[in-house]
């Protein structure tokens, strides 16, 4: 490899893509495209860095195992960064062992590290947890040290451990200041201001009260009858009652919730749980129906009783709370994914939300017509964006198994 090569690849690594392509922007050769094809990526021109790659690719040849290794992982990088989360693990699962083998531990490990980041992206916290405890930091350098200590904050955070998230951030503040790389350092800085941003909101029948991460922590924690709207789920203690699959029984204990001590009128839940207009005999019985579908799965932790004019919660032995996100909106999920400020696909938003890409089609044009959302592209290279809400933690509406556990 000769020393232009060497310098190319030593500006990339120092987070310096214009410097590396002063060095090799006219060169041809199999190493002058993969280090413009990352050059590119760095510069977040994603299509281009795709097609350098390929030409790397082609070019290296099958006997260059090693050196197409390197490609995979670096279009493995590109796929993430672009939220492209189709690719296959096996994949880089097959170049992480040529690495490997080859002695190549340190870009090895920095292939799973990508494996990692996606788990998390998708909601396997486990699954990325114990990965994540099979890789000593300690062996690799500063760079790779603030992504494995980013990682654990990040599922610290998902998890509602802010005590562990923000001791991990500090490994990674430290990691990061010692690479000097600003695109890094920034990062790490994004994700310190997210552990104290407004997450959610506290509702009762009088106020509002904003929570950040640590207090929702705190209220997790305590004994209260918790309806947590960020996550569709019923909460008293460890008993976690999951109502993401129904709505309807959600919308009622919600609308009981938010009045309790008081009760709710059968008109008022009726509008709210089937959104209608106007009620009338048939809907009043249906109502019954779901009311007595609600005591069955509450029975554990809470009565409906029926009053005069409708229904009112009586739970055992807590105070009822409703936490709800920040802003409330039927297509929160999807705003709480493209709130990263990176652009998605609808399919890679449908991978990650478990739900149909025809769904979330709708849900972005819904967006897109209230003016949340905006796209770019056409056909399959289409991808959505939104500019975040400034100082606001949209964690809890991400996904994730923590909170059903």
């Amino acid at each position: 490899m000769d020393s232009i090569i060497i310098a190319a690849a030593r500006a990339l690594a120092a987070g310096d893509p214009l410097g590396a392509l002063q060095r090799i922007a006219l060169r041809e050769d199999a190493a002058a495209l993969a280090l413009r094809g990352i050059a590119m990526a760095q510069l977040n021109d994603f299509a281009r860095s795709k097609l350098l790659l390929r030409r790397a690719m082609r070019a290296f040849g099958p006997k260059e195992e090693l050196a197409r290794a390197r490609c995979v992982i670096a279009k493995a990088e590109i796929a993430f960064a672009s939220r492209d989360l189709t690719w296959q693990e096996k994949m880089l699962d097959a170049a992480r062992a040529t690495l490997a083998k080859h002695g190549d531990h340190i870009n090895a490990a920095h292939a799973r590290y990508l494996e990692i980041r996606r788990w998390v992206l998708l909601g396997e916290l486990e699954r990325a947890e114990q990965a994540l405890a099979e890789l000593d930091p300690q062996l690799l350098p500063a760079v790779l040290q603030a992504t494995h200590a980013l990682i654990e904050a990040t599922i610290a955070m998902r998890r509602l451990k802010t005590g562990s998230a923000r001791t991990a951030l500090l490994k990674a503040e430290q990691a990061a200041r010692e690479t000097n790389i600003a695109a890094l350092i920034a990062e790490v800085a994004n994700t310190a201001q997210v552990l104290d941003a407004p997450a959610a909101r506290i509702i009762t029948n009088k106020n509002e009260t904003v929570l950040r991460l640590k207090d929702v922590e705190d209220l997790f924690a305590s004994d209260n009858f918790i309806i947590d709207a960020c996550r569709y789920t019923v909460r008293v203690g460890a008993e976690v009652i999951a109502l993401a699959n129904r709505p309807v029984l959600f919308t009622l204990i919600r609308g009981l919730a938010q009045a309790w001590p008081e009760d709710v009128s059968r008109d008022e839940l009726a509008l709210r749980a089937f959104r209608l207009k106007r009620v009338d005999e048939s809907v009043r019985a249906r109502l019954r129906v779901e009311m007595g579908r609600l005591r069955t799965v509450l029975r554990s932790v809470a009565d409906i009783r029926a009053t005069a004019r409708g229904f009112t919660l009586d739970p055992r032995h807590s105070n009822v709370v409703v936490m709800a996100p920040l802003v409330d909106d039927d297509h929160g999920d999807v705003l709480a994914m493209l709130a990263d400020g990176e652009s998605w696909s609808s399919s890679a938003l449908a991978l990650v939300l478990n739900s149909s890409q025809r769904t979330v089609q709708r849900a972005l044009e819904s967006l897109a017509t209230a003016g949340k959302v905006q796209s770019f592209g056409y056909g399959r290279a289409r991808r959505w964006t939104v500019t975040p809400i400034p100082g606001y933690a949209t964690l809890l509406l991400l996904p994730t198994s923590a909170f059903s556990s």
